[in-house]
């Protein structure tokens, strides 16, 4: 990668060269980056926008909002089913000079959002720092190349561009994910970057020491509000970002909707020929956000019952995965609401004693007073939970 040292040189529309342009959207590939699964979508926004783009964009904010939010009569599918100010507010403030963070409880599509804004503005959405408590900063900066450092002594050669040195040398977007998971030193690291503009390489002479950011970088941030504390923020760093809350998905029908079509997707892929089965799904999505509720709690709020786990859209898709996939490769048909009971338990209870408790009294005295047949069949099936 040649890595420019200014940002005094125009952006090209249309750019190629990110590590996803060799990704191709077929079988073999489980989740193809978001420019690679909606190319044609992209494509066709780039060849009509005529709107005006911020420096170093790729599409015009009306039309990265197309792509995030849809639009019917252009065939641009629906990708995330939030509020649509929102995606607007996201759009702005990533066209100034702030970050994005984006916070909410886990499972409520805030990587998903990420992931489609990086592709609609840098088209490349592959440039991500996954944070955890073995982050360092090389892996947000920049790293080497041991052998030519050796070798050749330190040189443009040896070093290792990491996401957030290549993000500012390409004008690019940068995706952070979980950053409170990351220690408060490699956090702090940030701070020059998103308030300066520059990463300098001491080791380094010259010209090849400093590396400015080109129009078109910014950074996208994630954090779990289920993590606050962990490692919290400095006062210093939140400055630096706009804060915006992605909140669960607050009706039934559209959750409904959201988990079939990514249900659907997922089982093409796994081999799985019929399509699930959607009552066996609304028996599902409404489980979950009963329990996501609170059992016994009415749904007005976080009930006694409420399990400790995660119990996000995002954990419901998985659950209804494994549910077509088991009565499939098992039975030749599309899963059934015993299924849900079989693969729950690994969901709403993992290994707490005390959910797998509150599973079961929620499939005693819960479901029991539900109405139709297959809410029927999740009780009569509730001998199956795993001890």
């Amino acid at each position: 990668m040649t890595v420019r040292k200014t940002d005094a040189e125009p952006v090209p529309d249309g750019r190629s060269g990110g590590p996803s342009a060799g990704v191709e959207a077929g079988p073999s590939v489980q989740r193809p980056p978001a420019e690679v699964r909606y190319a044609r979508e992209l494509a066709a926004l780039r060849a009509d926008d005529r709107d005006p783009r911020p420096p170093g964009w790729e599409l015009s904010l009306r039309a990265a909002r197309r792509f995030v939010i849809g639009d019917t009569d252009s065939g641009i599918s629906r990708k995330f089913v939030g509020n649509p100010s929102l995606v607007d507010r996201a759009l702005v403030t990533l066209a100034t000079s702030r970050g994005l963070m984006l916070v909410g409880e886990p499972g409520t599509a805030k990587s998903l959002l990420s992931e489609l804004i990086a592709a609609a503005v840098s088209g490349d959405s592959t440039l991500t720092v996954q944070g955890g408590a073995a982050t360092t900063e090389d892996q947000i900066k920049y790293g080497w190349n041991y052998a030519l450092l050796v070798a050749e002594g330190p040189s443009t050669r040896s070093l290792v561009p990491a996401p957030m040195l290549r993000g500012m040398a390409e004008g690019r977007l940068v995706r952070f994910e979980e950053i409170t998971r990351c220690p408060l030193e490699v956090q702090d690291s940030l701070l020059s970057l998103l308030s300066e503009r520059v990463v300098a390489i001491p080791e380094l002479t010259g010209p090849d020491g400093m590396v400015f950011a080109r129009q078109g970088f910014n950074v996208i941030a994630t954090a779990n509000t289920r993590d606050r504390g962990v490692n919290e923020m400095s006062a210093a760093l939140k400055r630096r970002f706009n804060f915006e809350t992605v909140f669960p998905i607050p009706d039934l029908d559209t959750e409904l909707a959201l988990v079939e079509a990514e249900v659907s997707t997922l089982l093409r892929r796994s081999g799985v020929e019929p399509p699930p089965d959607r009552d066996v799904l609304e028996v599902l999505v409404g489980t979950f956000r009963e329990l996501r509720a609170g059992a016994g709690s009415g749904g007005s709020g976080a009930g006694p019952d409420r399990p400790s786990a995660v119990m996000s859209t995002a954990e419901a898709v998985s659950v209804a995965h494994a549910v077509g996939v088991r009565g499939w490769f098992l039975r030749g048909e599309p899963g059934s609401a015993a299924d849900v009971v079989a693969c729950l338990a690994g969901t709403a209870a993992k290994d707490s004693p005390e959910d797998l408790a509150r599973l079961r009294r929620y499939l005693e005295q819960q479901v029991s007073r539900r109405r139709g047949p297959q809410w029927q069949a999740l009780y009569d099936a509730r001998h199956l939970l795993a001890d």
